[in-house]
């Protein structure tokens, strides 16, 4: 009887300490943690979730989360979402404490699959929120000579494939630069050919995960299915056709790195979930596996889908948005970042030359023509055109005639603007010597560069010598 009781105080010991540890680890918790039974009553806070929301737990402990709402201490809840849908909900709010936070409820299931808890995570995103201000408030940097930019590039560590010239483009380095540092999930949105995967490389080249793996995945490129199999692998015999020993995943390829998800818009809705999951968890599971594998890495998602309006037509889930969108960054397109484009060029002409093995150069009104295109495939579109007047040009010099995207009208309009009064007369003489130029500089003798533009010798000479006058 005596070793009875012993043996009832140890098991009562022992519950007793690791409910203290328990308890412990959650007051201990980065993440405010808000917990209610199956029926939403509150029982029990930690220290964090009254420091991200300004409420008290003497406010909110054994209270009811409908009555909290009613009274309007709680603005909305995570909690009463998962009681009515049984499922994990994902929200964004904001507190009167000023923080804004993600907000994760998720429910627990007893044997019987009866709800027995919900437990709230909140994650306070303030810090990067501010972080996004004070690189929007602060004045794009003023660059007066390519020394300037020289140092800047020195500064940030940028790669070689990077041009950053136009303010604009500064400016997003600088965004981009500022999150290297951290472990933030970034969602990199812009056009087709802006060169979101150069900005991601970046990213990972200025992290603290540099020289762990760098995984890239095209989600548009693969089925549902196949998307499964290579970010979460699979155990051997899970279906047929498999690897018999199994496959590992992406996701574990990239543990303790970053993976790289491109073209996230494109991905399946059922695959969506599953992303989502293993955001909030930090943990996959195989396809045909059974227990949870613990993954650290960092997620860099990308786009040219508007996810916002994916969202509204139920292609796109809100909860995985908020989830990949902590730190988004869009990148614009190469037509508004006209001072970019001459410095790319020489950057492909240099590619090019070592490529080919030629000694080629853009004469200065060639460089005009393509600073004048609105380029709809942006800097892939910017690469081809460069390649394909390599091609084409036979001299060592690329004149007007030799870029494919030259036409006389868009050389003439892409100046123009409507709001503009300037002497028309003197907008004629200077596009008609830039053809003569031109003309010169293709054929390297007066006769047959007159010839070209259907003029005699003499008066092209004139025209030409007129600017030195």
């Amino acid at each position: 009887m005596e070793e009875y009781g012993k043996t009832i105080t140890n098991f009562i010991c022992d519950i007793k300490s690791t409910n203290e540890k328990l308890t412990a680890i959650i007051e201990n918790s980065y993440d405010g943690i808000y917990i209610t039974d199956g029926n939403a009553n509150t029982i029990m806070i930690n220290k964090n979730y009254e420091i991200i929301t300004g409420l008290k737990r003497r406010e909110l402990l054994g209270k009811n989360m409908l009555d909290l709402v009613e009274n309007k201490i709680i603005s909305q809840s995570g909690t009463l979402a998962v009681i009515e849908k049984r499922k994990a909900i994902t929200l964004y709010q904001e507190f009167k404490t000023g923080r804004k936070a993600l907000i994760t409820s998720s429910p627990v299931f007893d044997a019987q699959g009866n709800l027995i808890m919900v437990v709230t995570n909140v994650r306070d995103l303030t810090e990067i929120h501010q972080l996004q201000e004070e690189v929007a408030k602060q004045s794009v940097l003023s660059m007066k000579t390519i020394e300037e930019m020289e140092e800047l590039k020195k500064k940030l560590n940028l790669l070689h494939d990077i041009v950053c010239t136009d303010k604009k483009s500064v400016s997003i380095l600088q965004l981009a630069n500022k999150v290297a540092s951290t472990d933030a999930t970034v969602l990199l949105l812009g056009e087709t050919g802006v060169g979101k995967d150069v900005f991601a490389q970046y990213i990972y080249d200025n992290s603290n995960r540099k020289g762990k793996p760098f995984v890239r995945l095209n989600c548009g490129t693969l089925t549902a299915t196949l998307v499964e199999s290579e970010l979460f692998g699979y155990e051997k015999g899970s279906f047929t056709g498999a690897n018999k020993e199994g496959k590992i995943g992406l996701f574990e390829v990239a543990n303790d790195g970053t993976i790289f998800l491109d073209e996230i818009g494109e991905l399946p809705l059922e695959m969506q979930v599953k992303l989502l999951r293993v955001l909030q968890d930090h943990e996959i599971i195989r396809i045909g596996g059974h227990n949870p594998i613990k993954i650290n890495v960092r997620v860099i998602a990308a786009t040219n889908k508007n996810l916002e309006e994916l969202i509204k037509s139920k292609k796109f889930r809100e909860d995985l948005y908020y989830r990949l969108a902590i730190f988004p960054i869009t990148i614009p397109p190469l037509r508004e970042r006209v001072d970019d484009i001459f410095p790319l060029t020489k950057l492909f002409v240099e590619q090019f030359n070592k490529k080919y093995d030629f000694n080629k150069k853009f004469a200065p009104t060639a460089i005009k023509i393509l600073e004048g295109y609105d380029y709809p495939g942006n800097i892939r579109e910017l690469k081809n055109i460069v390649e394909r007047a390599f091609i084409m040009s036979n001299d060592d010099v690329i004149s007007v005639g030799d870029i494919p995207i030259y036409s006389e009208k868009s050389y003439m309009y892409d100046s123009f603007d409507e709001d503009k009064v300037f002497n028309l007369k003197e907008k004629l003489e200077s596009i008609e010597l830039d053809y003569i130029n031109a003309a010169y500089e293709k054929y390297k003798n007066v006769r047959d560069a007159a010839k070209s533009l259907g003029m005699d010798p003499s008066t092209f000479v004139r025209k030409k010598n007129k600017k030195k006058e």
